[in-house]
């Protein structure tokens, strides 16, 4: 999901729910920490330079039960990333705990917010 969706989404929802890969929800009181932009600049295992970019979000989730990320206010933290930082319209990265810091795509199915198990693969296949 590119961030324009995410946006798109938000002026319509009503909460956010957070769904990870195995279908447990992410406890309602997270907090979003960080949104922006991180380039990669690489080369691949055919030599091949690349850069990619993604629009980073991190979510956390503390001790506080009575906090409640609502919409517009995603949509109002993300218009300041846009403005402050020139986060520009890329595909949205998600990052959650778990055994380690994972990172995840992002989908929509109409009431909840999919985080997608990402694959490594190798991008000089041939």
């Amino acid at each position: 999901m590119k961030l324009s969706d995410l946006k798109s989404h938000l002026i319509t929802a009503n909460e956010l729910n957070f769904v990870l890969p195995n279908g447990a929800s992410v406890p309602k009181h997270f907090h979003v920490t960080e949104v922006g932009q991180v380039t990669k600049h690489f080369i691949d295992c055919g030599g091949t330079v690349r850069n990619e970019k993604v629009v980073n979000f991190q979510l956390w989730e503390a001790g506080d039960f009575d906090h409640r990320l609502a919409p517009q206010k995603l949509n109002s933290i993300i218009a300041l990333s846009e403005k402050v930082l020139g986060v520009e319209d890329a595909e949205i990265e998600v990052e959650y705990q778990s055994d380690t810091i994972g990172k995840y795509g992002l989908e929509f199915n109409g009431k909840d917010f999919l985080l997608t198990s990402k694959q490594t693969a190798c991008l000089a296949s041939d």
